[in-house]
């Protein structure tokens, strides 16, 4: 089979799986609902830092899970401090958050505050567990930090519940490294599917505090808000995908099967 009918088949299963939305059965892991059940403890007024450390490549596994835990936070009454240690990250942060505070008619600088980008991640990190001022003296919009409730009320990590660094490489163990090692922060890591294996070992040994696994980890935390939104669509048509490749792969197999089959008959 050509390969541009091949796409062109996952094209239409997927196309039609995202207009259909088929509610397919999602299990929850303990791993998701361990994060879920942090936050769902916090006192509302609580504070939470969601840290973009990703690229826009990423953004379609990892951004449904920060949205589910902006939903989550926003619904609850906990504030939310956005940042970015990605540049790439910066701009799709404050763009997410802003249209989930929207969403749950959150007010700027009292319910949520985007911090912005700061180069040097170790400094940055380590900058704020002295003073979160010194390190964003102004927000996203360039405005001073200081000027509103939630600025004036986050001054160190003293003042955050919890990190969630949502990332796609390694930037979570800076974030153990520096803000939960030195300044007793928890941090829970929101990663791609292929970097959880990289981060089980500070799950297991209590560095950190909980970890979502990619779409996976989106969809199960949707299913525990009881809103399936694009983790959940995303795993239904990803599911799709790997029936039809799974159907694929099998069809060539008894196609090479019958074709060695004829040219021994003819011999």
């Amino acid at each position: 089979m050509q390969r541009r009918i091949i796409f062109a088949l996952l094209a239409i299963v997927v196309i039609a799986v995202m207009l259909i939305k088929p509610r397919l059965p999602i299990t929850v892991t303990d791993s998701t609902r361990g994060v879920y059940d942090q936050i769902e403890a916090l006192d509302s007024g609580a504070v939470i830092m969601l840290s973009f450390d990703h690229e826009a490549s990423s953004l379609p596994e990892i951004g449904p899970i920060g949205a589910a835990i902006a939903e989550h936070c926003f619904r609850r009454g906990i504030s939310v401090v956005g940042l970015a240690l990605f540049s790439e990250g910066n701009a799709l942060g404050y763009d997410l958050l802003s249209r989930r505070a929207a969403d749950a008619g959150r007010t700027y600088g009292t319910d949520w505050m985007y911090l912005g980008f700061r180069p040097q991640y170790t400094a940055a990190i380590l900058g704020m567990g002295e003073n979160i001022g010194d390190v964003f003296a102004t927000d996203y919009n360039g405005t001073p930090i200081t000027s509103f409730p939630l600025g004036e009320r986050v001054r160190t990590y003293d003042d955050i519940a919890l990190v969630v660094s949502i990332a796609d490489g390694s930037m979570p163990t800076y974030w153990i490294e520096y803000a939960a090692n030195r300044y007793g922060e928890k941090i829970i890591a929101a990663l791609s599917a292929v970097m959880v294996t990289s981060f089980t070992p500070y799950l297991e040994s209590g560095q950190l505090a909980g970890i979502l696994t990619g779409l996976k980890g989106a969809a199960e935390y949707e299913q525990l808000l009881g809103i399936p939104k694009a983790g959940t669509r995303g795993m239904a048509a990803q599911s799709a995908a790997h029936v039809l490749i799974a159907f694929l792969v099998l069809w060539g197999n008894v196609d090479a099967w019958r074709r060695r089959k004829s040219d021994g008959t003819k011999r």
